[in-house]
């Protein structure tokens, strides 16, 4: 018997991950994957929490002040079902995360696949980010930070069909070990993973403040 790549994590569940957004205060920028992880957005029911690209985003926001994380979980194993049954939960200050597709897409409930261009573009799925994002509006959003080839693809498609010309827009390679590589020179040969991980989160802090997430006192940058 041959198990799937993710047979280990047990079934995917494929429920709609909503955005992650602070409690209470301005969201000035929206960081936008691909969609849910199986280990990840899957289990925890939050974007990017869990899965191994979700760590070096979560650690670039810790960072900048932009989340705010337990101090338990540096003690734990990076997974969101842990996270779950330990009641980790995030805060947000500034910024929102969500995804492009906000499910899991699985054809046999138990591997991931991409999701396809049919369920990106769909009416439904593309309503559901337009009314996110316009939620997002009324409490200041300024700009979108799209994390990878998939996510910025769709939000392009987004705004061709509902204009937002106030709304600032960087891209940023993914931060999954693909995405990392893609960015480094002769394909990522020879170069470590931390060093490619540590480029990816200045890459990142940078977009994120260019799309209008205040910059620290001080930092005229």
């Amino acid at each position: 018997m041959t198990l799937s790549k993710t047979a280990h994590i047990g079934r995917i569940l494929g429920t709609p991950v909503p955005m992650l957004t602070p409690v209470d205060s301005p969201v000035y920028v929206l960081l936008i994957g691909e969609a849910p992880g199986p280990r990840g957005a899957d289990k925890s029911g939050v974007p990017f929490l869990g899965d191994a690209a979700g760590k070096v985003l979560y650690d670039v926001l810790v960072r900048m002040g932009a989340m705010t994380l337990p101090p338990e979980i540096d003690r734990m194993e990076w997974d969101g079902a842990l996270f779950v049954a330990n009641g980790i939960v995030p805060l947000a200050h500034g910024v929102a995360l969500g995804n492009a597709f906000d499910r899991c897409p699985t054809d046999d409930g138990a591997t991931f696949r991409a999701p396809l261009r049919s369920e990106l573009e769909g009416t439904s799925n593309l309503a559901r980010l337009t009314r996110d994002i316009t939620t997002l509006r009324t409490r200041g959003l300024k700009g979108i930070v799209t994390l990878g080839r998939v996510a910025t693809r769709t939000i392009d498609t987004l705004h061709k069909r509902t204009p937002m010309p106030e709304l600032a827009r960087r891209a940023l390679p993914h931060p999954s070990a693909q995405g990392l590589l893609s960015m480094a020179p002769d394909r990522g040969r020879g170069a470590k993973m931390a060093d490619l991980q540590e480029a990816w989160m200045v890459r990142c802090q940078y977009a994120v403040l260019q799309a209008g997430y205040p910059a620290p006192e001080g930092d005229q940058s």
